[in-house]
């Protein structure tokens, strides 16, 4: 029941920026953390970025370097990545995350949106 649905991914040059959305439902978006991972081919998906329920704490990882900021639109249950002086590097498909109550163990689940492809060219 609960859905996450990314946009924004498209093909930019090296030095371009790129704004990511990911909207939500089924859940109470205002009580949840959300987070961006992304996965280039061959590789793991690994954490971007997060954000926690009311958008006063953010989590970055160290490739990002200062550049991606993560932010969050609790009234349009909408979670966003603004990615700036972007690389080839960054080339990846982009998942947004969130965790939801599970009847099984353990209990909590991660729900995973589709994914949206950003492509950097040199």
């Amino acid at each position: 029941q609960v859905q996450l649905v990314e946009s924004g991914g498209d093909l930019v040059q090296a030095g371009g920026s790129l704004r990511l959305s990911c909207a939500a439902s089924g859940i109470i978006f205002s009580n949840n953390a959300m987070g961006w991972y992304r996965q280039a081919p061959g590789k793991k998906r690994d954490l971007v970025a997060s954000i926690s329920s009311g958008g006063s704490t953010t989590n970055y990882a160290d490739f990002v370097k200062g550049r991606f900021t993560i932010s969050r639109d609790n009234a349009k249950n909408t979670v966003y990545l603004q990615m700036n002086s972007l690389t080839p590097e960054d080339t990846a498909v982009y998942y947004c995350n969130t965790r939801k109550l599970s009847s099984t163990p353990p209990y909590v689940v991660d729900v995973w949106g589709q994914g949206t492809q950003v492509t950097v060219s040199s």
